[in-house]
């Protein structure tokens, strides 16, 4: 049943391949545009990591070191511009008692430079308890983000940044024969990719791809002061944490042996559905992560924080899923060569 409600996004939609309701579907068809051509070969990119005095200090011009998609594209009006970002993360990163949530702060940064910002800034009648997702249902089967096949997009400032799996840094660190470290989040933990040990704690166990333990909610949202319609994917709260469904916690980590970390840490894992990018911090941000608004960012003006582009976009309420969009999944299921699996 159709939702008449006014449904309004706060911040300009971008746009994504499509992709069927709450199903994560690899993009392979993007070929390097003109412009990211011209950037590539204006700009180089710059990445310095340094340890020191308790912490790792991490620098960069925020131009990715792999291909890109092309930028602007129909979804996406921005270029890929420098960036002057400075980021601390502690060695020694602790766990605090109460769960941390992400907003307002980028996730991490990759080993390459370019940050993680999963969440979105678009909202549902500017209430923030409906948070649009970025890369499945509504927004995604829209075409509503302009990512590339590393899940990434470009602010209007020209902060290139991932939403999911940054395949074209995994490819490089190659993720599926080795575990890959692929960043550090804010609070000082580190990242890797899908791979990891099948017994965590044996660093000769094969490798196994990892599967977090969020899962969609059963029946319908909230009418009223809510969207309505089925949880579908549409919204970041469509989603729950059920323990034990898959091999992550619920902060999309666990704990185990790495090839950095011998004995043992905590560790991020980045996931080919929902979250994609872990939302919750185990730890302590540093400050340095935290966004400043539109046109600011972490380590002063020009980082990633605002909109993806100015203005309003009102696309309707969200679409429930039906069996067109289940047919759809399974054509693209098949015919992909990515080893990424759906769910």
């Amino acid at each position: 049943m159709k939702n008449s409600r006014n449904t309004k996004l706060v911040a300009l939609g971008l746009a994504v391949p499509a992709l069927a309701a709450a199903v994560f579907i690899p993009i392979r068809a993007y070929s390097k545009g003109r412009s990211s051509a011209l950037v590539a070969a204006a700009y180089k990119s710059e990445v310095h990591i340094e340890v020191r005095d308790g912490y790792r200090f991490i620098t960069s011009n925020g131009i990715p070191d792999h291909p890109t998609g092309q930028f602007p594209n129909r979804g996406n009006p921005n270029v890929i511009a420098p960036q002057v970002y400075h980021f601390r993360v502690p060695l020694q990163p602790q766990p605090q008692p109460a769960t941390q949530t992400a907003r307002g702060l980028l996730f991490g940064v990759a080993v390459n430079g370019i940050v993680f910002d999963p969440g979105t800034a678009e909202l549902w009648n500017n209430s923030f308890a409906w948070h649009y997702e970025a890369l499945t249902g509504f927004l995604a089967s829209r075409g509503s983000l302009g990512a590339d096949e590393n899940f990434a997009h470009v602010q209007p400032n020209g902060a290139y940044h991932y939403h999911g799996l940054p395949m074209g840094l995994l490819k490089k660190r190659d993720y599926t024969h080795k575990m890959a470290l692929i960043g550090w989040a804010a609070d000082g933990y580190p990242i890797y990719g899908p791979y990891a040990h099948s017994n965590p704690a044996d660093a000769n166990s094969p490798l196994k791809f990892l599967k977090p333990s969020y899962r969609l909610r059963s029946g319908n949202r909230p009418g009223g002061d809510g969207p309505g319609g089925a949880y579908d994917g549409s919204f970041q709260q469509d989603y729950q944490y059920v323990k034990g469904v898959g091999d992550l916690d619920e902060y999309n980590g666990r704990v185990g042996v790495t090839p950095e970390f011998p004995r043992g840490t905590f560790y991020y894992v980045l996931t080919d559905t929902f979250p994609f990018v872990p939302r919750q911090l185990k730890g302590t941000p540093d400050s340095s992560f935290r966004k400043e608004g539109p046109g600011g960012g972490p380590g002063g003006p020009g980082g990633p924080g605002g909109g993806p582009g100015g203005g309003r976009f009102q696309p309707g309420p969200p679409p429930v899923a039906g069996d067109a969009a289940s047919a759809r999944r399974r054509a693209w299921c098949q015919a992909r060569s990515s080893p990424i699996r759906s769910a």
